[in-house]
């Protein structure tokens, strides 16, 4: 308030003196009179107004002093009373420093090294992460578990845990699944089920995944959660799609091997096909392995595969017939063929004292011979010992046709009775092909020998059978046989028949049972 002026006194006879004051002190000015007429009711108004206004500027003035000693000198002179107390930013980050030691010390308290999870977001309570541990216990999760990725403790058990398992159980993911998922791939607990979760499984389901096997695929490979969309997964489906794959055969190729999807082109894929292809297997062959045997993929190629082949190659194995030997049997490109090969080769020497050579030709033949178990074997040889061979005889027919040493032995017997008492042909018969016991008796060998029989027709093994139905026919048509034909050389496996088109519609290959109420 300010005063522009004032009418003057007539009769000043009173002074205004202004004591200096404490400041918190309500001022009132002293009257002394130095006479005393007497005065008009006029100007007692005045003069009591001149004494208010020097006592409202001195108290403002006191206020105002004050406010500012407080504020240069840096002290709390007064506190003033407040309904709510707010701490401060300091004491706020050090009670959440004293809440993450106890956490910590909880932690280690039960074998949980917690040095990872520092800037995590963790719980402020001790109760709180205690019931996260519990809870993935109760997941079948061990504290060695949660040691191999301790940020799984940084997952809410509402927010994060029961939402993504919720899901999963909804696909069809499996109880007995789950604790083996989790440990494959506890990343999941971190993941949004529509951000990240739900289009994986949508691109799944357009790779002409059946809905009933997505779980399965997750379930083999639940690292493919992770991936992104428009990365390794499609370029690896692209590609293999590029070299022959048939479109029709990608799901049911995913469903047994999805862990193509995180196979990288350049990396994996191409050099393991180019290589295939440097070894003589056409490239639409290639692709007709990965149709039927997809885990091939997964052989390392500098660890695995270049290795096996060099190992083939110094056990005897001609190089032209290496083509054969992948496409008959895919799995030894994967096999440890340093500990098997020299093994087995002594083993077979044992029994029927064969030679390097004859083992390598045995290799080329039947390629599975590098898997089979040493009792089988004896089994087959000890019968056609029994049968009247003798030894020589014995390593002459596993060298020509290894596949006696692995058929069903009652099989093998019933077409021996016959060979011996209708056909009544002499034992040289079956050491020049013995490959007789790898046809079937009741669909081949009687309907064969009864038309020839019929005929009057003297020929070899080799002529009667080594041949298909429809040819068969055409030489029964024949009014002289054909010499030549009889010359049959030896029978090896036919790149071809990788190379004819397929028209058999793609399915699912599992087998295993599957019940909906195993679901998570």
């Amino acid at each position: 308030m300010k005063v522009i002026s004032y009418n003057r006194i007539i009769n000043p006879s009173f002074l205004l003196i202004n004591h200096e004051l404490p400041s918190n002190t309500f001022h009132r000015p002293r009257l002394i009179s130095t006479s005393a007429p007497s005065i008009s009711s006029f100007n007692m108004k005045k003069k009591d107004l001149m004494m208010r206004l020097p006592c409202c500027f001195t108290t403002r003035a006191a206020l105002s002093s004050s406010v500012k000693t407080d504020t240069y000198s840096g002290t709390k002179k007064q506190k003033s009373s407040s309904f709510y107390t707010h701490p401060s930013l300091l004491e706020m980050k050090n009670e959440k420093a004293a809440n993450r030691v106890r956490v910590y010390e909880f932690l280690r308290g039960i074998g949980i090294v917690p040095d990872e999870l520092d800037g995590l977001e963790l719980p402020v309570t001790v109760e709180v992460m205690r019931e996260r541990v519990d809870f993935l216990h109760k997941l079948g999760l061990t504290i060695e578990d949660i040691n191999n990725y301790p940020l799984v403790l940084g997952c809410s058990v509402k927010k994060n845990m029961i939402p993504v398992l919720d899901y999963l159980g909804k696909l069809g993911v499996r109880k007995s699944t789950l604790t083996d998922f989790l440990r494959r791939y506890p990343q999941v607990l971190h993941a949004s089920v529509v951000v990240d979760l739900a289009p994986v499984v949508k691109y799944l389901q357009g790779m002409d995944i059946k809905p009933n096997d997505i779980p399965r695929v997750l379930e083999k490979y639940p690292e493919v959660l992770g991936f992104k969309l428009e990365g390794t997964m499609s370029t690896s489906v692209a590609y293999l799609v590029g070299i022959g794959v048939a479109r029709r055969e990608i799901g049911g190729l995913l469903t047994r091997y999805p862990e193509i999807l995180g196979m990288r082109v350049g990396r994996v894929i191409k050099p393991f096909v180019e290589y295939l292809e440097v070894l003589g297997i056409p490239r639409l062959a290639v692709a007709r392995l990965i149709e039927k045997h997809p885990h091939i993929l997964g052989f390392g190629l500098q660890e695995r595969v270049k290795p096996n082949i060099q190992s083939l190659l110094q056990f005897h194995v001609r190089e032209t017939t290496l083509p054969s030997v992948i496409a008959q049997y895919p799995e030894i490109l994967g096999i440890d063929m340093e500990a098997k090969l020299p093994s087995q080769q002594e083993f077979l020497n044992s029994i029927i004292e064969s030679t390097r050579e004859d083992f390598g030709r045995v290799i080329e033949k039947m390629p599975q011979i590098i898997s089979l178990s040493k009792a089988p074997v004896v089994k087959h040889v000890d019968f056609l010992k029994g049968c009247g061979f003798s030894s020589e005889q014995v390593r002459e027919m596993v060298v020509g046709c290894p596949q006696v040493l692995a058929l069903n032995l009652d099989i093998m017997n019933q077409s021996f009775e016959y060979f011996k008492t209708t056909m009544a042909r002499p034992l040289e018969d079956l050491v020049a092909f013995p490959a007789f016991f790898t046809y079937g008796l009741e669909s081949t060998i009687k309907p064969r020998h009864k038309k020839i029989a019929e005929k009057g027709i003297k020929c070899s093994l080799a002529w009667l059978l080594n041949c298909s139905d429809e040819k068969f026919d055409q030489r029964m048509s024949y009014d002289i046989i054909d010499m030549e034909e009889m010359e049959v050389g030896e029978s090896s496996f036919d790149m071809n028949t990788l190379l004819e088109p397929r028209n058999d519609e793609s399915a699912s290959d599992f087998d295993e049972d599957y019940s909906e109420d195993d679901n998570v």
